[in-house]
């Protein structure tokens, strides 16, 4: 079975496992994100040895797992959907990667990740694009209430189309941010419990960075 493979099919697996705890929210997804640190810790602890990458890395996975669970337990406005959004999207924006830096091979990008190229930066761009979409055709116009107001979120908001360019760029620049502490280490992997992906960290690197920063725009009124 090639590697390809094997991504898909852990893929197949992990992506309706993780949206059915994302859901079911409340201590469903509590255990499920402790479950994640937990495994993510030991793929640390077993890989790095410089107290001061453990420290920045471990700072990352709590943010990014606190944000996960703030914004998906908010199901009564718009963060949960915009939740669903930033994930569909790194997802896409990865995939966009993959297939434009397969087809295009164009010069490298950075000695840090050597399999990524400018195609691939351009791919990702492009298919984070095709996140918007994909959120609207799921969403149908959503709409929550609060005490005063019905709202409608519209994923073709022109905002959502610039957002999509920005967390693109998050979710590659953390990948690469996880990419430079992985080659000091002289490592490929941070794990293996996910055939294809590697470790926890492998599979979550940019997401995590993006789900912080959607945080954050979220608490400052910026989106939706």
């Amino acid at each position: 079975m090639t590697n390809l493979q094997k991504r898909v099919l852990t893929s197949i697996v992990i992506l309706p496992l993780s949206f059915f705890f994302l859901l079911k929210g409340g201590y469903y997804l509590l255990f499920f994100l402790m479950s994640i640190f937990f495994i993510a810790n030991y793929e640390l602890f077993s890989v790095f040895n410089k107290r001061s990458t453990i420290l920045f890395l471990d700072l990352i996975l709590i943010l990014s797992l606190f944000s996960i669970y703030y914004l998906a337990e908010h199901t009564k406005d718009a963060s949960f959907y915009i939740l669903l959004w930033v994930i569909i999207l790194c997802i896409c924006s990865d995939v966009g990667g993959y297939v434009f830096g397969k087809i295009f091979k164009w010069k490298k990008l950075t000695k840090i990740s050597p399999k990524k190229t400018l195609s691939g930066v351009f791919g990702s761009f492009i298919f984070s694009l095709f996140s918007i979409l994909i959120a609207d055709a799921l969403s149908s116009k959503i709409v929550w209430f609060d005490s005063t107001e019905k709202t409608f979120l519209n994923f073709l908001d022109p905002k959502f189309f610039f957002l999509a360019i920005i967390l693109s760029l998050v979710a590659q620049a953390g990948d690469l941010t996880i990419s430079y502490f992985k080659r000091l280490e002289k490592v490929k992997d941070i794990g293996k419990i996910l055939p294809g992906h590697g470790g926890i960290f492998d599979r979550i690197d940019g997401l995590m960075f993006v789900v912080i920063i959607t945080f954050i725009l979220y608490n400052l009124k910026f989106i939706p």
